[in-house]
């Protein structure tokens, strides 16, 4: 009798910014559709870890990076790569063992998969002392390589480009070890649609080019660039969706703000239909988070950058500007010039668009759980001589 093998996935997330949490969210719907033989089950690693401080522990972070940006793309270029610095903050354990072994004793995992580098860099380290020997693959979700990524005891390591497998290899992971799947994105971004039934769905108005502003799921928009919005004499007759995310704060006060002037603008705040609103844009104005920049890709959206932080958002921007799939501005100025030349010319707009089909991957999710389940533990496992670890070579 033949008895199939059940796979099961552990997909370990976090919540630093929404690029992880949904790269698992596309895994996960992968996975279901992968039939009985698969179960995949998504943990909030920091949630996991840190049950009482993961929420303070995300706030400081956030304000972290809004007051002190230049600090957080010093320590990222400062640890970019394989040196004495980023050896040191890997020496910090920011997890504890007894909570991670009862999550793989719970789950019973065939695999472990991480979309967040912490997580990557706990199962390394339980790998390490020989507490598990299961299989470990990292999904990285930007277009970029760190060291924060790269862990010994990881398996496979699935990745957005060439360009960054190439990155990874400089940085002395084996090629082997690394496959190019795109950043796994919902699938709900690869069906086509049709832009008029969607304009009409969302009370647009058909005929007039559509701008998407995005802040990330943050909602990290600025106030006064739409109030500029409002009187710039460069712009043609321009409709903007305006989303703002989580950010209840600026939701409200956008909304105060536009109310006399709603048929041009719509606001609104976190919402679950991102991808029909891509669809039905002209253009996104958007800080270039991996995963916002792969679902714009995947439905051929041109992209104007602005504001990425120091680190790998603006790894991002440079290689989605190599790429000729988006455009990036430089100050608020430069935004508002851009973005009048870009609406008043619909042939550079469709020039953006057919570099960003030459780059996008619909189907980067199914390509990540197809190699997920093939991943075997081939990282030597280590073995004890007294309390000191040692790895097989």
């Amino acid at each position: 009798m033949n008895i199939t093998k059940k796979h099961k996935v552990l997909i370990l997330s976090g919540d630093l910014g929404d690029g992880h949490k949904q790269a698992a969210r596309a895994i996960l719907e992968s996975s279901q559709l992968n039939g009985s033989d698969v179960e995949a089950t998504v943990v909030d690693f920091m949630e996991w870890t840190h049950p009482h401080l993961h929420t303070l522990g995300r706030s400081l972070y956030i304000q972290w990076i809004k007051m002190f940006p230049s600090v957080y793309g010093y320590l990222f270029e400062k640890t970019r790569t394989d040196n004495s610095f980023s050896r040191l903050s890997k020496r910090i354990r920011m997890f504890a063992f007894k909570r991670m072994l009862q999550l793989l004793e719970d789950v019973q995992p065939t695999v472990v998969v991480c979309t967040f580098p912490g997580a990557a860099a706990a199962m390394s380290l339980l790998k390490a002392h020989g507490h598990t020997d299961l299989p470990t693959v990292t999904v990285i979700t930007d277009y970029t390589d760190h060291s924060y990524w790269i862990h010994p005891y990881t398996d496979k390591y699935l990745v957005g480009s060439d360009h960054v497998r190439e990155a990874l290899i400089a940085q002395r992971v084996p090629a082997s070890r690394i496959t190019v799947t795109g950043i796994p994105i919902c699938l709900e971004f690869a069906r086509s649609m049709d832009r008029s039934q969607l304009r009409d769905k969302h009370g647009l108005e058909p005929s007039l080019p559509t701008v998407l502003i995005m802040g990330g799921g943050l909602g990290m928009i600025s106030r006064a660039f739409i109030q500029q919005l409002q009187s710039d004499s460069r712009l043609k007759p321009v409709q903007f969706v305006i989303v703002c995310g989580r950010n209840e704060k600026l939701q409200a006060k956008l909304s105060a703000e536009l109310k006399h002037d709603s048929h041009r603008f719509r606001v609104t705040g976190f919402v679950d239909y991102v991808h029909e609103l891509m669809a039905l844009s002209d253009l996104i104005i958007t800080k270039p988070g991996g995963l916002t920049t792969s679902e714009a890709l995947a439905t051929e959206l041109p992209m104007l950058l602005y504001k990425p932080l120091p680190g790998q958002e603006q790894d991002n921007a440079a290689f989605l500007v190599s790429a000729g799939a988006a455009v990036q501005a430089n100050d608020e100025a430069d935004l508002l010039g851009l973005l009048a030349e870009l609406t008043a010319s619909p042939e550079v707009l469709h020039a953006i668009s057919a570099k960003a089909k030459l780059h996008q991957n619909k189907t980067a999710s199914f390509q990540a759980m197809r190699t997920i389940l093939n991943t075997t533990n081939v990282v030597p496992a280590p073995r004890r001589i007294g309390r000191v670890v040692y790895a097989e070579v």
